[in-house]
């Protein structure tokens, strides 16, 4: 499925991560990611919040993604790293959010 700004622009928020269970996904606000129309946006879930920028990327033989570099923070101390979305199905997107620190995981996200 070819991805494009325009269908996974707005506000998602984050259902499901692969690290980390629901009591630190939410443990200061809902989880989400929101990606704005130029590439930019911003993601919070438990004590990470990062903005980040980014594009989307074709391969030959492998669908397209949204990837991005972030800056931020986790749990007060400064943090970065890059992530990637793939648009799933009709609002729902998955990707995975990498830490500069190692920490890694997969999430889901629906459309709110």
């Amino acid at each position: 499925m070819a991805i494009t700004l325009e269908k996974i622009e707005g506000r998602w928020l984050i259902e499901y991560m692969d690290a980390w269970g629901d009591d630190y996904l939410h443990m200061e606000t809902r989880a989400y990611i929101e990606i704005k129309p130029d590439g930019s946006g911003e993601f919070q879930f438990g004590l990470v919040h990062g903005y980040f920028y980014g594009g989307v990327s074709a391969f030959k033989k492998q669908p397209s993604r949204f990837e991005f570099t972030w800056e931020g923070n986790a749990e007060c101390d400064d943090a970065s790293g890059y992530g990637y979305v793939c648009e799933c199905k009709k609002d729902v997107i998955e990707g995975y959010l990498i830490i500069g620190n190692g920490d890694k995981s997969g999430f889901m996200a629906v459309r709110e």
